[in-house]
Order: C-alpha cells, then structure tokens, then sequence
C-alpha cells in the first residue's frame, strides 16, 4: 500500500493538480454525468470484497469474465451484420465475409420483413431491401443461405416481431438441408420490449400477444433447438437513441428481469431456459466506461439470477453476450476517422469480455457499407486477434483502481435504474408509464446540447474541422431490386399448393386462438410457403396490433 493517502497526496500537490490546460475546457466524466476523478488509488477500493465482487474468472459472480481462460481458448466471433437489396445479393456478401475470415453472420433484414409486409404490399413501397434483405417466404431463405451449410456456420438474426417467422424459416431450411435440429447454432434477437422503448418494429400489442410468442419460442427450442440462443436482449438500440450507460444497463437487465418472469410464469424452470438467454451491448467511445460496463453487467446479471430467481445451475447465472461497435457516432465529416472511432471501441467490447463482436464500417454514415469499408472493419478485428496481446491474459484491466472503480458505480445507478422500474411494477409498466422513454429522450437532448455548446468534443465535426474528399464506392441497391423481388414473390405464390397454404393459416389461427405453441403452426404455414404478411395478417387478427406509446 502506498505511504500515503490519495487525499494525503492531493493536499501537497494541490497546485498541480488543479492546473488544467487551457485547451482541456471539456468535460471529465463519464456518460451519465458521474465525475471521473484525478486519480484513482486503492483508497477507492476500500471495503470492496474481492471474492465475492471480482473473483476469478469462469466463477460467479462472473465479473472477470464467463470463461476461465477467455480467449486464450477460443476467440469472439467475429460477426459483421449484413443484409442488403435480395437474398441473392445478400448471399453474395455472405460467402465473400465467410472467404475473408469472418466466423459467424449476422442478418439485416429490411424494414417490411421486421415488420410482418410482404413485398407486394403498398406500406412496403420504397423499403425493399433498403437497410437490410428482403425476406417474404421460405423461397427466399434458401437462396439465402445458398452454399452455406447451417450446421457449419453461427448465424446471428436481427429480428423482433416476426422472430418466429424467420426463425421458422431457418428451421425450415435446416430441415430441407438434411441437418439435425440439435446441431444448430444461433441466436435470434425475438426482444420486442426495447421496441417499445427505442427502435418501434413492433406489431403486436403487450403483455400477453408479444411475450407469448417470445416464450413459445423458449419452449419450442428447448426441445427442438437446444443450442439456439432464443433471445438477444439489447441495449444497444436504446443506447443509439441516446441513452447512458448506467441506462443501457439498468434497462436492459430490467427487460431480461421480465422476460425470465414472463417465462416462469408460462410454467418453464429457470435452469431449463436461462443458459441460452443472450445479451447485446454497444460499445462507445468512453472505453474505460464501456470495459467497467460490461463487467458490472455480468456480476449484476448473476446476482439477479442467482438471488432473485434462485437459478441453481452456473450457466444460468452468465451473461453472455455480443457487441456491436457504436453506429450513431460515426461521421458524415471526416468519415476516415470513423475508422478509428471503430477500432476504439472494438478494443473496448474485447477487454470488456465480449463474445461476439460485430465492427461497424467508416462509410455507414452515407449509406450500407460497402465491401471495401466492410472488409477493413472486419480486419479491425483479425488485428485485434492476432496483432496485439490483449488476447493473451484474461480480464487485462481487471485490478485497475480506476476499471473497479468505475464497474462499482456503474453496477450502483444500474441497480437505481431496476429497483425504481420494480416500484413502477416492472419493466413493461415502467414502458407504458413512459419511464425509459423520459429517461433516453433527457439524455439525448443533454448529449446534443454537450456537443454544440463543445463540452463534448467530436472531432471532425465541432472541433479540428477541415475539408475531407469526398467518399466514394459508395454501395447503392438498384433500384430494379424492388420490382425482382414482387417478381419472385409472385411466382412462389403461383406455384405453391394454395389448399396447403390456407390449411396450414386456418390452423395457426385456430392455435394462437388457444393456448397451444404457436411455434408448431408457424413452422407449417412456412413450409407451405406462406408469406410472413400471410402469417402476421392471421396474428394481427387474432392478437390486434400496437399503437406507439407515447412518452413526454
């Protein structure tokens, strides 16, 4: 231990350390306001129990990391999300993503497939295949996954509202592929509560429609897909709309609080469903923040699980979780330093114990990444693997007064953030009392208001302004992609068996009527063919559909 106390050293060195360069006017601290002090010392430890608050890693509470030897015995995978124009395009990007090293994908899906709209609908007119792929029935899926063998690859779905759709076409698929159920490998983000927080591809009302089919989806895989991750509960989303990272935190484990409930309550046991919950973070640009993030998120998680819950298995006490690096900070201006922007934070995700990472691309700002910009994000990543040592110690920063430090405080305001949603009733109820909506939207406005008035500096943008080329190779979805894919829909429609196909909807209607797993029938309607707007029309009949919550 030092000779003296940090106070001690702050008395005779007060002069020096509260001279500030003239050039540094901004602001010290971290996203939600919290002050980061000068120093950090083992004064800012005291009294912390390092076996029950850090431990080792592979034990609980997990804070060092889920495995005991990270990723000196397997890497992240290494995912970039990607989805553009039509299956076949997508399909192109795929294996070309596969050939340069990537090891898992991660789909985009346009906006009328995350929203239950065929091509040919009239809501789906100038979105098709615009900020994802378009997807309208299993005809689609197989070309999709044209040349790649699912029992071969870790594939990632970013859908919500027609999680079961998608996630039955892929099941449909394996099937057609001759694969067995039990080898596939994958998560689907099927979390519809930060839709209605942040992002708003929803379409069924809550509590009962939307948390049914998320929990059929845990009953169903348990037995059928035992090693699919059957949900992704994200941060991330709310993040990029604004919010902290004690929020992004708090919010998000006080939404998995509700779908553990959610699921208990549709009479599942904890242990036989908790192991393939999974987690999805941002990482931004405070990397000492985002690294304390996601170790403060690990020990909570396990506390819940353990101690609310009375989980008695150790997987069911792991947060496990992917990363995706920080969309809403990259820049129009300068777009180059995006690149660096990107590796920051990729850094961060890998320090902080990631185990999936997806790396976004310098030119997202103009429009979907082109191969070029999509290739040097994933050799962001190879770099990080194989070019440095951060790989090679587990939990690196772990023993950091300032890293403990900070996981301590953001472990305290995210534990605020779930015990004040627990007084509203839970994380459903705080939704419709407008909670995190208030608390993200307030955030944003302070953020913006930080950068125009330069306390927060964005360089390229309000300070270290200068002129840049202008970026080129932009991608650009043709617009014919639109008028191919009605094409395609409107054959697979003539030559599928219409008898079979309204059958199999006649019967999903019948089911989500009851109380049987919906999973079953949707798979049926799939494999006849059925459109997702078919299938999510028969829904929408029978469950209604969600108008915005609106929040001031």
């Amino acid at each position: 231990m030092p000779s003296r106390s940090k106070q001690e050293w702050r008395d005779t060195t007060l002069e020096k350390t509260l001279k500030r360069s003239p050039e540094r006017q901004e602001s010290f601290e971290i996203s939600s306001g919290t002050e980061i002090d000068d120093l950090y010392a083992p004064d800012d430890l005291e009294g912390l129990d390092y076996d029950g608050a850090l431990g080792y890693p592979g034990e609980y509470p997990f804070t060092r990391g889920i495995q005991p030897n990270m990723y000196r015995g397997r890497l992240w995978t290494m995912r970039q999300y990607a989805g553009f124009a039509d299956a076949e395009e997508s399909n192109k990007r795929y294996r070309y993503l596969l050939e340069q090293g990537q090891t898992g994908l991660s789909i985009a899906f346009d906006l009328p497939t995350q929203i239950g709209y065929d091509s040919d609908h009239e809501m789906a007119i100038g979105e098709i295949g615009k900020v994802g792929v378009a997807i309208d029935t299993l005809a689609d899926m197989e070309i999709l996954f044209k040349e790649i063998p699912l029992d071969k690859v870790s594939t990632s779905m970013t859908i919500n509202a027609t999680a079961p759709m998608l996630l039955a076409m892929y099941i449909a698929l394996a099937k057609k592929q001759g694969i067995d159920l039990k080898a596939l490998n994958g998560t689907i983000q099927n979390d519809i509560l930060k839709e209605y927080i942040a992002r708003g591809t929803y379409i069924f009302p809550p509590p009962h429609p939307s948390m049914r089919l998320i929990t059929d989806i845990f009953k169903y895989c348990k037995v059928e897909v035992p090693r699919w991750n059957t949900i992704s509960i994200s941060g991330y989303h709310m993040r990029e709309a604004g919010c902290t990272a004690a929020q992004e935190l708090g919010f998000t484990l006080a939404n998995g609080i509700a779908y553990v409930q959610a699921a208990i309550d549709a009479g599942l046991d904890i242990d036989d469903f908790a192991a393939r919950l999974s987690f999805f973070f941002i990482s931004h640009n405070n990397l000492f923040e985002e690294v304390a993030k996601f170790r403060a998120g690990r020990r909570l998680w396990a506390r819940i699980m353990r101690e609310r819950f009375g989980a008695k298995e150790p997987r069911s006490w792991m947060l496990r979780f992917h990363t995706q690096t920080s969309g809403s900070t990259l820049t129009a201006q300068q777009p180059t330093n995006n690149v660096i922007r990107t590796a920051i934070q990729a850094l961060a995700a890998v320090l902080g114990g990631t185990q999936s990472l997806h790396t976004c691309s310098y030119d997202e700002a103009y429009a979907t990444p082109s191969e070029d910009a999509v290739t040097i994000s994933l050799r962001t990543q190879q770099l990080l693997a194989y070019e440095t040592d951060v790989t090679n110690a587990v939990d690196p920063l772990g023993g950091s007064y300032l890293v403990e430090s900070l996981t301590n405080t953001l472990e305290e305001e995210a534990e605020n953030y779930i015990r004040k949603i627990d007084d509203l009733g839970d994380a459903l109820a705080a939704i419709e009392q407008g909670f995190p909506q208030r608390e993200i939207q307030e955030s944003s406005y302070r953020t913006q208001m930080d950068i125009e008035s330069e306390k927060k500096v964005v360089v390229g943008v309000n300070k270290f302004v200068s002129s840049y080329p202008k970026i080129t190779g932009l991608l650009r979805v043709d617009p014919q992609v639109a008028n191919r894919q009605k094409e395609n829909l409107a054959q697979v429609k003539q030559n599928r068996n219409s008898a079979t196909v309204g059958a199999a909807l006649d019967k999903l209607e019948k089911v989500a009527t009851g109380t049987e797993n919906t999973m079953p029938a949707i798979l049926e309607c799939v494999e006849a063919y059925a459109t997702i707007g078919e299938i999510c029309d028969v829904l929408r009949r029978v469950f209604g559909e969600q108008k915005e919550f609106v929040a001031f």
